[in-house]
């Protein structure tokens, strides 16, 4: 791959770009609003500037998944690109789409990056956003040797790890574990909304945990659940028949009668060793199975240079941090910084930072 063309400059669009140009590709960014492929041009995404040079290796359709199958056909049809990907997190419908408008499909392959976060727009893109993460790709018997092998380089590059899926087992994939996690965000966090400001000022790590990407675009996410209703309320109904047992087993709990206090009880106890199982089916670190990390708690001052500093003093200790936490302190200037290293060395970590001065909280 020497060119592409990149369709729609936000997040997932300029990111891409990003990862392209830094690899030598000349990519030419292209959007209906001028001006964020501007900014995605000035980030070193590539150029804005109309390409002349006859058909581009691969064209990028970063658009809404609404707007996908027409755009596509309008590329296609164009002979913009000897390759042609879309990136939207929805695969089956714009492929039916496709087919309805009659578009041949054979340089055509869905795909769909399974990275972002909660900001959108150029801004927030960055070129190692696809680093270790499943990039899915869905071929059909009609899709070239060529395309896929183009696809599979445009993975390669943004160093993504490629996973092979049906379009609908995709889409039902993706209810489960990007779309219905976003409407429960949403909805925990709008019991926020007219909360108590006594009770907001008691928010701690776990609710921040699981309100953060509830700071997501609404319009974005109206765009995708639209394009993915179905797998999406399936997957709420069964959360909602939990949550039903889950409110009589709490109503129990409340009884003065023993039997339905111990059958309230057990509900819960179901639901959280369930919820126990099926978190230790997540993927761990760059998608390998979960590992089990040991915690080095340690106080931290909200001073500049103290995170680099914790850091640069784990290094020396000649200890990885394989994931951190920060909890920050209500109404004060500190925190808890909690670094997840391997078991071996924690005892390490903890007695060299100890020696340095920091301060550890006993676990």
């Amino acid at each position: 791959m020497r060119t592409a063309v990149v369709i729609g400059t936000g997040l997932i669009g300029t990111s891409a770009a990003l990862a392209l140009a830094a690899r030598g590709i000349a990519v030419h960014l292209v959007d209906r609003d001028a001006a964020q492929a501007r900014t995605a041009a000035s980030l070193g995404a590539g150029t804005d500037e109309a390409y002349e040079g006859g058909r581009v290796d691969l064209a990028i359709i970063a658009v809404p998944p609404a707007h996908v199958a027409a755009t596509l056909a309008d590329a296609i049809g164009r002979d913009l690109a000897r390759a042609y990907v879309d990136v939207a997190s929805v695969k089956g419908g714009p492929r039916r789409e496709l087919d309805a408008l009659g578009v041949d499909t054979q340089a055509y392959i869905g795909t769909h990056p399974m990275a972002g976060k909660e900001q959108s727009g150029p801004l927030a893109a960055t070129a190692d956003l696809f680093e270790g993460r499943p990039w899915v790709l869905t071929p059909t018997r009609e899709t070239h040797h060529e395309v896929l092998n183009l696809a599979l380089e445009l993975v390669a590059l943004c160093r993504a790890v490629p996973v092979v899926m049906d379009a609908d087992a995709h889409d039902r994939a993706v209810a489960l574990v990007s779309h219905t996690p976003q409407l429960v965000s949403s909805m925990v966090a709008a019991r926020l909304e007219e909360a108590d400001e006594t009770a907001v000022r008691l928010c701690g790590q776990g609710i921040r945990d699981v309100t953060r990407i509830a700071a997501s675009d609404p319009r974005m996410w109206v765009e995708i659940l639209s394009a993915n209703p179905g797998p999406v309320a399936d997957v709420l109904a069964g959360i909602a028949a939990d949550l039903e047992e889950t409110v009589q087993a709490l109503r129990g709990l409340q009884s003065a009668d023993e039997d339905k206090r111990r059958g309230g009880a057990a509900g819960i106890e179901d639901v959280l060793r369930r919820g126990n199982a099926g978190r230790i089916r997540v993927p761990g670190k760059h998608g390998a199975a979960p590992a089990a990390y040991e915690t080095v708690a340690v106080f931290i001052s909200d001073q500049p240079g103290e995170l680099a500093r914790i850091f640069a003093d784990t290094g020396r200790a000649g200890v990885n941090i394989e994931d951190v936490r920060i909890e920050h302190a209500t109404g004060q200037q500190a925190g808890l910084v909690q670094l997840m290293v391997e078991p071996r060395a924690a005892a390490t970590l903890a007695a060299e930072l100890q020696e340095r001065g920091w301060a550890l909280r006993r676990q």
